[in-house]
């Protein structure tokens, strides 16, 4: 039984469910309220990218969470909500996804859903606003990102419906949620994003940070889920931000 008890606002056009969430928090919303929008006018993915949001298109969600973690943990809340996206999408779509570090799910190494966790200072204290975005359908990506980008639609030959999406998507966050607030959760959501994820241990990766780029393989996550990466003289580098790209197959 889990103890996130989610209550859902619905709009039909929206600027960004990130940005309501984050209104709605400091206007003193409790853990668990949802926005939830058929159309964004302005989705932001991380470091402020745009995130296409066509009308009907996608699953366009934010949630209110106030986690009990300290704060050095709550880049967990990331990991814990792709695992969550992997679990509804399994359970609603029959599709298994790749979870790319630090908030991207994939299929066939392109991007399907994209997760963008943020901090709010409240009156009641401090507040993560975790925005998801799915690509349902098939027309909700524009031509120039097709070789970049693909739905569910198109990766499973069936239009999905968004209405179990989100249903799967909540039961998947409240399990996921409490898990990670448990006594051992911290390890087992960095366990379980490892088992899911092909970038975890041994890919070959290029790592784009704002002043820096190297390559190295993948060696796992640090307790706060920083991407461990060795390079080729064999130093171990702690990746806490940053863009990844795979290089090529996982080894064995």
């Amino acid at each position: 039984m889990t103890l996130l008890q989610p209550t859902i606002l619905r709009f039909a056009s929206i600027d960004s469910t990130n940005l309501e969430a984050v209104r709605q928090a400091r206007a003193g919303a409790q853990e668990g309220l949802c926005i939830v929008a058929r159309e964004q006018t302005a989705g932001r993915g991380r470091l402020d990218r745009s995130w296409q949001s066509p009308p009907d298109a996608g699953l366009y969600f934010s949630i209110v969470l106030r986690p009990t973690l300290e704060m050095n943990a709550w880049p967990l809340i990331t990991l814990m909500a792709a695992l969550a996206v992997s679990d509804a999408l399994l359970k609603a779509c029959s599709l298994r996804a790749d979870i790319k570090w630090p908030n991207d799910l994939c299929v066939n190494e392109r991007k399907l859903c994209g997760i963008l966790a943020e901090t709010v200072e409240t009156e009641t204290g401090s507040a993560a606003i975790v925005g998801i975005g799915i690509n349902l359908k098939a027309n909700s990506l524009l031509a120039t990102v097709s070789d970049l980008a693909t739905s569910v639609e198109s990766a499973t030959a069936a239009k999905p419906d968004s209405a179990r999406v989100l249903e799967e998507l909540l039961k998947a966050i409240g399990e996921r949620y409490d898990l990670l607030q448990s006594p051992q959760g911290r390890e087992h959501t960095i366990r379980e994003w490892c088992a899911n994820s092909s970038y975890a241990i041994g890919r070959r990766v290029r790592i784009a940070l704002e002043n820096d780029t190297f390559e190295g393989t993948t060696r796992g996550l640090e307790s706060d889920g920083a991407l461990r990466v060795e390079t080729a003289g064999g130093k171990m580098r702690l990746v806490r931000a940053g863009d990844v790209t795979a290089l090529r197959a996982t080894t064995t």
